[in-house]
């Protein structure tokens, strides 16, 4: 029901292995998707996975940081010259809806699509709203104003009672499909309501994508009834120590023992200091964690893609770099 690709797993600047936050999200078998936060370079990682910038129909910037919308420019003005027209929505702090209008002035970049520009001080807890999908933001911890994006993916199914169609002599074919359409049919003298042998089924997965955080605990509301989290594990608990408080992060011990105590069942965690790009760093992450939490952990790399299944179980599909 949501497909997840990390396009962007570092934090601060880029590694050799990593670049800056970006998260590409599918919520059903379209072309459709929508991007979490946009570093640099995120039109470069485009390249490499079977994403369109044609087919974007939002982006939600989490936080005014550079590494995590410093990348808006460029992906636009690949939209534009991937001729794109239809509508595109950008939801982001209004600090960084002016520097992205200040940037198409300055470099005359003319977007032949409506940029339909919302500024997260001003927009409804639902961000945004749709069929099979719902998008609220919730208030974190950072040096800047920070938020969450939550998301409600639903699937509607109907089925029908081929049971009581049997016992009412109405044999496969045709009248099974109209009444499958919702059409009411006529059966040896008698109506057949589509409506009274119609089954509907509802699915329904909620995952949390969190912007940087130094407080998992505010998140404990969105995350009573979601089945994922993505959160930064910024640093370790010594590294976190030693760097202080002003920094306003997360470390891999706080996100893991948050998770695990409101029973979360998936927890994939993302935006790694630099300095875990080297020998056994991103071990010291795992280690952190997975002594807190006993859930299904991931750390995140660039490219990876995941899917969470309709019974919230969350399967890790490897790369999709091309």
């Amino acid at each position: 029901m949501l497909t997840l690709t990390f396009l962007g797993t570092s934090s601060g600047v880029p590694t050799r292995r990593r670049n800056m936050s970006a998260l590409a999200l599918q919520t059903g078998p379209g072309a459709s998707w929508v991007l979490v936060d946009c570093g640099e370079a995120t039109q470069h990682q485009l390249l490499r996975v079977k994403l369109s910038v044609r087919d974007l129909e939002a982006i939600l910037i989490t936080h005014a940081h550079g590494d995590h919308c410093y990348g808006l420019p460029g992906m636009l003005a690949s939209a534009a010259m991937h001729g794109r027209t239809t509508p595109l929505r950008l939801i982001a702090p209004q600090v960084v809806l002016d520097w992205v209008e200040a940037t198409r002035r300055c470099g005359d970049l003319y977007l032949p699509y409506p940029l339909e520009a919302l500024a997260l001080e001003d927009a409804p807890a639902v961000v945004l709203e749709r069929p099979g999908l719902s998008i609220d933001r919730h208030a974190l911890l950072h040096r800047v104003p920070s938020v969450a994006y939550r998301l409600t993916v639903t699937r509607r199914h109907a089925h029908l009672d081929g049971d009581a169609l049997r016992e009412a002599g109405l044999p496969r074919g045709p009248l099974w499909r109209q009444l499958q359409d919702g059409k009411d049919v006529q059966w040896q003298g008698r109506t057949l309501r589509s409506a009274e042998v119609l089954r509907h089924h509802v699915e329904q997965v909620r995952a949390v994508i969190a912007g940087d955080n130094a407080d998992p605990g505010l998140l404990a509301e969105a995350c009573a009834d979601a089945q994922l989290l993505v959160h930064e594990a910024t640093y370790t608990r010594p590294v976190l120590d030693k760097v202080g408080p002003e920094r306003m992060h997360s470390c891999a011990e706080q996100v893991a023992a948050f998770a695990e105590h409101i029973g979360l069942p998936n927890l994939i965690l993302t935006h790694f200091s630099p300095r875990y790009d080297q020998g056994d760093g991103m071990e010291q992450l795992r280690r952190e964690a997975v002594l807190q939490y006993s859930g299904q952990l991931h750390l995140a790399r660039d490219f990876e893609q995941y899917r969470l299944s309709a019974e919230g179980a969350l399967e890790a599909l490897g790369s999709v770099r091309r």
